[in-house]
């Protein structure tokens, strides 16, 4: 796993071979990463990675001045990896959470600035995952969400939807929760 820009950017750690998480891509997570840092959504933010896998997304943040960072994750193997790593640069703006994702979302009443989901893209209730984390406590008003999914899924007329991003085989669905007064307009880029 490569950390691409920030205070540890071009770092590198070796990720375990029996690993069972598909990573985002490098090409993916770089160009996701200059649009959020081009509309001002990594530095000083509050950020939940759902399904973190890896870390990379969440090291990501971390990387480029968030806030805080809570990494969800459940498989063991995963889970060991974020944590060495956390031990290995010393960083306690990552916080770890071993656990279901659908319970966190379910149980935590703590809100966010960005909260970003990868969940395996055949994972049977891939499709509910959006409406799961825009009815939660995890969003407030200004709060981004970002779903990583393959071209299968569609979410452009979901409420809260404002931009489509693809990056290879990639796509991002992103939506933004309103504030009083705001209206919602969706953009595709691609």
């Amino acid at each position: 796993m490569r950390i691409i820009r920030g205070k540890y950017g071009r770092r590198r750690f070796d990720v375990p071979r029996n690993i069972t998480a598909r990573p985002t891509t490098d090409f993916a997570r770089e160009n996701l990463f200059n649009v959020l840092e081009n509309a001002d959504e990594t530095e000083g933010r509050k950020v939940c990675d759902l399904f973190a896998g890896t870390g990379a997304i969440s090291w990501e943040f971390v990387s480029r001045g968030a806030a805080s960072v809570t990494a969800v994750e459940q498989a063991p193997v995963q889970s060991a990896f974020i944590r060495s790593v956390k031990e290995k640069l010393g960083d306690t703006a990552l916080r770890q959470v071993r656990g279901d994702v659908f319970r966190f979302i379910e149980r935590t009443h703590e809100a966010f600035d960005v909260i970003f989901a990868d969940p395996p893209y055949d994972h049977p209730r891939f499709a509910e995952i959006p409406s799961l984390i825009l009815g939660s406590a995890l969003v407030k008003p200004g709060s981004l969400v970002i779903i990583e999914h393959g071209k299968s899924h569609d979410f452009s007329r979901m409420p809260g939807f404002y931009r489509h991003l693809v990056y290879g085989s990639v796509n991002f669905s992103m939506f933004r929760v309103p504030g009083a007064g705001e209206c919602q307009t969706g953009e595709t880029d691609g």
